[in-house]
């Protein structure tokens, strides 16, 4: 019998949004003793008590080993569920919109990966596009950093040339965000179509083969010191300014004043 593969996660965002998503399966929950049931912890611990999920205390030191920052929370759950990039051309299919993607070129850094997921669920990007060989998955680091963001995305690791591909036989422009004298302004760029951006790595950029693929180039316009942003930054920007000029599509009233910043 093949031996279950599982892995853990951390905190009380993740951990509830993990459940909320019911996009893997949640094999027990691990509550710190003397942990309060309140806010996400809560609300996690109820949504999995629905869902008839193990709910175990365990010695806050048992946590402590294993997380810096666990809040008294851990679930263990079935591996990432990855789709393909048709999956992704599908959902803006269901949602009645252009494809919005996001494509990272091998980016190195969990929090970069999980800041970029973050602002890509927010922006309603249909899904994201990461390589296989190159970069990091979507591990507890990166699911953390995005404050569970990662579960409520459809996420394809492919080979980048290949996707893009596949992408711009579907309709999709492929726009690379880069800070290079040929790129144009990111505000004078058309953005409001079926749209894929990549995004290159920490340092390097794009590599030369998925810079060639792009149809054209977008730069941020810098007036400071430091000639540039980091990828998550850039990325994160750029997003917000496609999302703007899609008209900010399903766009939802903030439910709660103050809430949506930590």
């Amino acid at each position: 019998m093949a031996e279950k593969r599982t892995e853990t996660i951390y905190g009380r965002n993740p951990v509830y949004e993990v459940v909320r998503a019911g996009r893997r399966q949640v094999y027990r929950l691990l509550l710190a003793e003397g942990v309060e049931p309140k806010g996400n912890l809560e609300r996690a611990i109820r949504k999995a008590g629905a869902q008839r999920v193990p709910i175990v205390r365990v010695p806050r030191s048992t946590l402590d080993r294993a997380s810096s920052s666990h809040q008294g929370i851990g679930a263990e759950v079935a591996p990432y569920p990855y789709v393909a990039v048709m999956d992704i051309l599908e959902e803006a299919g269901k949602r009645g919109e252009p494809p919005f993607v996001l494509l990272l070129d091998s980016l190195q850094d969990p929090q970069n990966l999980g800041s970029l997921l973050r602002t890509a669920e927010a922006a309603g990007v249909h899904g994201v596009v990461i390589p296989g060989r190159r970069g990091v998955g979507v591990t507890q680091s990166v699911v953390s950093a995005s404050a569970g963001a990662s579960e409520h995305l459809l996420i394809a690791v492919e080979n980048l040339a290949q996707a893009i591909e596949r992408l711009k036989h579907a309709g999709v422009w492929i726009v690379g965000l880069e800070n290079s004298p040929e790129a144009q302004p990111l505000d004078t760029a058309a953005l409001s179509g079926s749209l894929g951006l990549v995004v290159g790595s920490e340092g390097e950029g794009m590599r030369r083969l998925v810079r060639q693929a792009c149809d054209y180039l977008v730069r941020l316009p810098m007036r400071g010191r430091v000639d540039s942003l980091n990828a998550a930054a850039a990325g994160s920007i750029a997003l917000y300014a496609a999302w703007a000029a899609r008209g900010y599509p399903g766009m939802e009233p903030v439910s709660e004043p103050g809430s949506g910043f930590a």
